[in-house]
């Protein structure tokens, strides 16, 4: 394998310049903002984690972990997301603290990729996790904290699919009782939206007319509030109407806070089945084709460490956000440049000093007289290029001359 050139950086990640940078920040500060103003708590936890603990843990399969050792041999792992680690401190820093338990998050994770994919290995992500109460209220919040979310990152069109792990899982019980492979192939068909692939499978089983009926019919629950009567139609499985009425509270408490608009009962939307227990849902931007937020209901991943807990949240795709915005919200900030000689560096340093303490990025530069005489035909256009808003020229009498703006 030939050695990397020096301006060349290992597959997924990316640089981010100063205009990106500013963007992702300002993203950044109006979620956690929001989140906030919600009654979320920001945590930090550790870029490293153990593989025994949050590694196994984590929703990730394994071989997309970034695995590593230290010097005694112990395998870490660069964290993959967010909702382990917080679940590793609410059962260990935070085990006295009265659930239910407000955290909220801004972080870059990792996650291998194949080179060939064309996917970032490491990218951002804002989110909650709302750890200790297992009421539709607290699915129903976290959703409606989501939409709150990604209007104040600047995404004003979009659409959250809501379902429930719990219908599907009962459904297919019913329908195909004790044949877990045949379940299992036909939820990884919903998971990756492969109906075309969903339907072959049910024509594969051989199944009664009425059966393969019911499991093709739930293809078509999509909608409002309706939908949860249609699916109470479709099953006498306690576990499908046990699922079906929860997703029915979450449905009026969406409407109680005014959000049901932005959302779409989706049954078929299952999520990782593997990780998810409850309630999961998607988000998709109309411009977008990938989900910019997800989550749903973990309740058993916080006893994994120790304290059983039910817990909810979500994580806003903070990269993929950036990415559909682009230069459509490029951030306003005013910067100014101070220029001075000799003679006028008192004031202008003192006019610096000023504007920095009211919020204002400001550089100084020192000059000889001749450079200010030459550069006094310099345009406006051509102080925007420079990337600065406004100039400020301090000259041989020390007060302000010109200021181009």
């Amino acid at each position: 394998m030939s050695k990397p050139k020096v301006f060349e950086k290992p597959t997924g990640v990316k640089d981010y310049l100063p205009e990106a940078v500013r963007q992702l920040r300002s993203i950044e500060r109006n979620v956690l903002d929001c989140m906030s103003a919600w009654g979320y708590e920001q945590i930090i936890t550790p870029t490293m984690e153990y593989y025994d603990t949050v590694g196994v843990a984590s929703s990730t399969s394994d071989q997309k972990l970034f695995k590593l050792l230290n010097k005694r041999g112990t395998t870490l792992v660069l964290r993959s997301d967010m909702t382990a680690p917080i679940a590793r401190v609410v059962a260990s820093l935070l085990k006295d603290k009265t659930f239910p338990v407000r955290l909220s998050y801004h972080s870059n994770v990792f996650r291998a990729i194949e080179e060939e994919a064309g996917r970032v290995a490491e990218f951002f992500q804002t989110g909650v996790e709302l750890v200790g109460d297992p009421s539709a209220e607290a699915d129903a919040e976290v959703v409606a904290l989501a939409i709150a979310s990604l209007k104040a990152a600047g995404v004003d069109r979009f659409k959250i699919a809501i379902g429930h792990v719990g219908f599907l899982n009962g459904l297919l019980e019913e329908a195909l009782p004790g044949d877990r492979t045949a379940q299992e192939q036909l939820k990884e068909c919903l998971l990756s939206r492969d109906y075309v692939g969903y339907r072959d499978q049910l024509k594969g089983l051989r199944l009664q007319a009425h059966v393969q009926q019911e499991l093709e019919d739930i293809l078509r629950l999509r909608g409002g509030g309706e939908i949860c009567d249609a699916a109470l139609q479709l099953s006498v499985n306690a576990t499908a109407r046990k699922s079906i009425a929860h997703l029915c509270e979450i449905w009026e408490v969406l409407k109680a806070y005014g959000v049901s608009e932005h959302v779409l009962i989706d049954l078929t939307m299952i999520g990782d089945f593997s990780y998810y227990t409850g309630m999961t849902f998607e988000g998709y931007a109309a411009d977008l084709g990938f989900p910019v937020v997800s989550g749903g209901r973990y309740d058993n991943l916080v006893e994994q460490f120790g304290r059983p807990a039910a817990a909810t949240g979500f994580a806003l795709k903070t990269t993929r956000i950036l990415e559909l915005l682009g230069a459509e919200r490029e951030v306003q900030e005013e910067r100014v440049l101070v220029r001075y000689t000799a003679e006028g560096r008192a004031a202008a340093l003192a006019k610096a000093q000023e504007l920095r303490r009211s919020g204002v990025s400001t550089v100084t530069e020192r000059v000889e007289v001749q450079q200010l005489l030459q550069d006094e035909s310099a345009s406006n256009e051509d102080n925007r290029d420079s990337g600065y808003t406004r100039v400020l020229v301090y000259g041989n009498e020390g007060a302000e001359g010109g200021g181009r703006q």
